[in-house]
């Protein structure tokens, strides 16, 4: 009996500075893009890597030709981070808080 792996298709893709392994039908959490509402669709160009079962293509850096259709479903914050400054004998202190803004894309579609 000869087992065979499932055919995967993925691909790996940069935006906002980080990389993400994304599959068709999959909702990702990215960084929030600025000129992008929910309910827009966004195709993502830089494309690391795009796996379509046993095919891997690999850019240097990015695989040409590749794309990853997708579409904002929702913009939301993240959890709200306190930080502190202080220096000590100087009587300074500074207390700030930040939330990430992020957004909910749904990956539609690979072109390799």
């Amino acid at each position: 009996m000869t087992m065979t792996t499932p055919t995967v298709k993925y691909a790996i893709i940069e935006t906002g500075g980080k990389q993400y392994r994304v599959e068709e039908g999959q909702a990702v959490v990215i960084e929030r893009l600025r000129d992008h509402k929910p309910g827009d669709p966004v195709t993502f160009d830089r494309v690391l890597l795009v796996r379509d079962g046993d095919e891997v293509k690999i850019g240097q850096p990015y695989v040409e030709g590749a794309a990853v259709r997708a579409t904002i479903a929702e913009e939301f914050k993240g959890e709200k981070i306190r930080g502190f400054k202080y220096k000590p004998k100087k009587r300074y202190r500074r207390r700030y808080g930040h939330r990430q803004r992020y957004m909910r894309a749904q990956i539609e579609e690979i072109q390799a």
